[in-house]
């Protein structure tokens, strides 16, 4: 019970500041009538007060309605207005009008950036003060009288000047805030970006190998069907296997997006391929048909995983693209190097360019994305991809990367 009788005490608190912040103008000029209500009372309770006098003091604190919003003119016209009732001998109206040009003083310190404007302000409101005691003030009272009003003006500066200092210090955190909001944003949609790009070329390299490893597979089971049915049988088989290590390698990507999937299909929990399965991937290769060569040179080293899945891709790019835009009658060569600072790959083919295809064009220039994929994870280990035809005939790709984490 005590609980909801505080929610709803708050709920009612947030709607008033609500309500205050929208109706600025209302609150002042209702607060200035109440002033000036209690100033012209008492100045008529006294019976020296005529009329205009009367009016007088209303003008004093009728601008004050609008002091958030014109500190200064708001000001200006109290101090005026102030002046009029004090060279005029209005003693009562002369003191609330002191009360009105502290206000004016307060709300200048509270909302002008400019201290020299408000040291006017404050000054203005001293020297009042400092009149008003020395042609009112009694003989022993006057230093009293001095200091009270000096004091006074002090506190109407220093309230506010905290009060803006205040203001612009929650307004630093909310920007701050919402900076920092906009920066986790766009964290999110790099991360998000990054990650589908890792995932196309993921999807494109097993696509692209499987499928091209399945045709050649798959044309060779449909010569050989007449000739040598085993053939035929086993080409097939290999042709079931290459499918189903790249529904395997999809999983383990897809995986990769839904985590729950790994618990649930044991070969979507393991590893993606590294250098200790540039084995396999060779021999898959030459039973489509590609003889190929592997050469390691310098002292094998730990690398990170994401680093061997790298090159493994790479070099299984660089080879489906030999099958892809290479004559039959090539023949590929894979080279690993390892470094102190990481590792090197170079694939080669001695074939001739197949033709119909530009003098001098990369397998990314006929519309595949292979050679950008390569480029874009060798950069994700501080290395490089570069690619071309070489002078004696073929191709070659040689990708450099950085043993360590990914950038």
């Amino acid at each position: 019970m005590d609980g909801g009788i505080e929610l709803r005490a708050r709920h009612i608190e947030g709607r008033v500041r609500e309500w205050a912040v929208r109706h600025t103008v209302t609150i002042d000029l209702a607060t200035a009538i109440v002033l000036a209500a209690l100033a012209v009372g008492t100045e008529a309770g006294s019976g020296h007060g005529s009329r205009w006098w009367l009016i007088a003091g209303v003008a004093c604190f009728a601008p004050l309605g609008w002091r958030r919003r014109r500190p200064l003119p708001a000001a200006a016209v109290v101090t005026v207005m102030a002046l009029v009732t004090f060279a005029a001998g209005q003693r009562l109206l002369a003191g609330s009008a002191f009360a009105a040009l502290w206000v004016a003083a307060y709300s200048v310190a509270a909302l002008e950036p400019r201290r020299q404007v408000v040291m006017w302000a404050a000054g203005i409101l001293e020297a009042f003060g400092v009149a008003i005691v020395a042609r009112w003030a009694p003989g022993n009272g006057t230093a009293p009288g001095i200091l009270l009003t000096t004091g006074t003006a002090a506190a109407a500066v220093v309230l506010g000047i905290n009060r803006q200092t205040r203001r612009a210090y929650l307004a630093a955190l909310q920007e701050r805030a919402a900076r920092l909001e906009y920066e986790r944003e766009q964290q999110a949609r790099l991360a998000a970006a990054t990650e589908r790009t890792r995932i196309a070329r993921e999807v494109h390299d097993i696509v692209t190998h499987s499928l091209s490893v399945m045709v050649a597979l798959a044309d060779g089971a449909a010569a050989a069907s007449m000739s040598s049915p085993p053939r035929a049988g086993a080409a097939m088989r290999q042709v079931a296997a290459t499918g189903r290590q790249a529904i395997g390698e999809m999983r383990r990507i897809v995986s990769t997006l839904r985590t729950d999937d790994a618990d649930e299909d044991d070969d979507a929990g393991r590893p993606l391929p590294g250098l200790d399965d540039m084995e396999d991937l060779l021999a898959q290769v030459r039973s489509a048909g590609l003889p190929v060569r592997l050469t390691v040179t310098g002292q094998p080293r730990p690398l990170p995983p994401g680093a061997q899945l790298a090159v493994y891709r790479i070099i299984q790019e660089s080879l489906t693209n030999v099958r892809k835009h290479a004559s039959s009658a090539a023949a590929a060569g894979v080279t690993l190097r390892y470094r102190d600072d990481g590792v090197e790959a170079e694939i080669s083919n001695d074939g001739p360019v197949a033709y119909g295809r530009p003098r001098g064009s990369t397998p990314a220039d006929t519309g595949g994305h292979g050679i950008t994929g390569m480029r874009e994870r060798a950069a994700a280990y501080g290395g490089s991809v570069a690619a071309g035809p070489r002078p004696e005939g073929g191709w070659l790709v040689l990708a450099q990367l950085r043993g360590d984490e990914e950038r």
